[in-house]
């Protein structure tokens, strides 16, 4: 019997992701932010390129199991990194993007799996001007953008796929084998990724990037943050929460809500954990049904960086149907 499966990451740049001087280049309309990709993933070369997506990493493994035993194994693939648009005097010009070698290890066989690595990326065509930390202390290339993809297949037919490491620059997604979204880079850090991504500090230099993940928001959550963050003439402006800050506490009256940017949330219930949330989550929704007080304590699980809106500026309807799938505290 064969089995096959597979993974991929696509990596974008949110808006209000770039810090420093960079976002200067951003805001007068010189390079652009991203629009997030698409819940499903239909076609990865209609998604990654100048207007879309930065860079995509596409995984594909088999094996082949006779009695109960994997005889076989395989894997293919690889990177797809994007031009970068430049508009200058109303002149648009696309500068190439240097793609690295894709690393493949060799895969780790195990009593009844095979799990199979992955590291694509490259660095931007656009020089990046810049100190770092390390001689020659000035940096004129671009920093080097990766992600490295997992996949492990089991001799039963099922999978499991996860991120083992990736630059904290920009926002990556996973997608499952069906091209589902199934979860993503929770912090981004550009002046991190800026000032230190380059050289032996990436896995051509054989030195990886942890990076810590969250699931997949629901596709209502992902459109009312679209609705949120374009509401008016500019983005509303983000709230930065310290790790272990209390962003909501349950049983307080309240009626605004609260839509994760950027970080992971912790959910509590009468003093039970519940959940861990990452960006593009919205909370607070339910404070303003029954009696208005808030029905959980929401408290930052790493850096935040937060937006809170008032709840009139959603449909009620769709408030309500995010409620219903919030329902943590019936649960514990």
């Amino acid at each position: 019997m064969r089995y096959e499966s597979s993974v991929t990451s696509v990596s974008w740049i949110p808006s209000a992701a770039i810090s420093g001087v960079t976002k200067t280049t951003f805001e007068i309309g010189v390079t652009h932010y991203d629009d997030p990709p698409p819940d499903s993933l239909l076609d990865l070369d209609a998604i990654v390129g100048p207007d879309g997506a930065r860079f995509a990493n596409e995984l594909h493994a088999w094996i082949t199991v006779e009695g109960g035993r994997i005889v076989e194994f395989g894997q293919s693939g690889g990177g797809k990194i994007s031009t970068s648009k430049v508009k200058l005097g109303g002149i648009v010009v696309l500068v190439p993007a240097k793609a690295f070698p894709d690393l493949r290890p060799e895969p780790e066989v195990g009593a009844g799996f095979v799990r199979f690595r992955q590291t694509a990326g490259g660095r931007p065509g656009l020089p990046s001007p810049r100190l770092v930390r390390e001689a020659p202390y000035v940096k004129i290339q671009g920093p080097t953008v990766w992600t490295t993809l997992a996949l492990t297949l089991y001799a039963d037919g099922t999978a499991s796929r996860e991120f083992v490491g990736a630059t904290t620059f920009p926002r990556h997604w996973l997608y499952d084998d069906h091209g589902m979204l199934a979860g993503k880079s929770a912090v981004i850090d550009f002046k991190e990724w800026y000032h230190r991504a380059y050289g032996t500090h990436t896995p051509w230099g054989d030195e990886e990037t942890p990076i810590a993940t969250a699931e997949a928001e629901t596709s209502l959550e992902r459109r009312l943050s679209t609705i949120i963050m374009r509401h008016g003439e500019s983005a509303p402006k983000a709230t930065r929460v310290k790790r272990g800050a209390t962003i909501f506490v349950e049983g307080e009256a309240g009626d605004d809500l609260a839509l994760v940017l950027d970080g992971a949330v912790d959910v509590d219930v009468a003093g039970e954990f519940v959940a861990q949330l990452g960006p593009g989550s919205v909370l607070g929704e339910r404070a303003g049904q029954g009696t208005g007080t808030r029905t959980a304590t929401v408290t930052a699980a790493t850096d935040c960086r937060i937006v809170h809106v008032r709840r009139s500026l959603l449909d009620d309807d769709d408030l309500l149907e995010l409620s219903s799938g919030h329902r943590r505290e019936d649960r514990t």
